[in-house]
């Protein structure tokens, strides 16, 4: 089991710093449309986020209860991506080619754009359940248990 930190200056930071991570992750994920980052690089600063919580306050502590719900969405960003790719070939069109997504009252750019920012937010989880992931199962490895 990962142990709190006995630093007040490392528990203090680490109630401003880890917001403020989980909200630049969300910022790269959602404007890599229009410039570096999306769903990948997204994903990796929102693990980030959750293992630096997991680091300062230990596993046992409410501020790590992300973290632990992380492990139980294995699965859903890959689920959503399928699912995206799939309306796409319903639609009748290439997987993936957002402007065959059978959406009522949507032009083509907002069908593509919301078929992008799906996609992405998939990427993002994969990601980010696989990094706390690993990082449990290394903890794991090394004697150690988790919830």
């Amino acid at each position: 089991m990962i142990q709190a930190h006995d630093s007040l200056i490392v528990l203090i930071l680490g109630r401003g710093l880890i917001p403020v991570t989980q909200l630049f992750g969300l910022y790269v994920l959602f404007s890599g449309q229009q410039g570096p980052g999306g769903g990948f690089v997204g994903g990796v600063i929102l693990a980030t986020s959750m293992l630096l919580s997991l680091l300062i306050f230990g596993t046992d502590a409410s501020q790590s209860r992300l973290a632990h719900r992380a492990l139980h969405g294995d699965g859903v960003g890959l689920l959503l991506f399928v699912f995206v790719g799939g309306l796409c070939l319903i639609g009748g069109g290439e997987v993936l080619n957002y402007a065959a997504l059978e959406i009522p009252g949507l032009d083509v750019a907002a069908r593509r754009y919301l078929g992008i920012v799906l996609t992405q937010i998939g990427v993002a989880l994969d990601v980010a359940v696989t990094g706390v992931s690993i990082v449990f199962s290394l903890s794991a490895s090394n004697g150690d248990s988790h919830a």
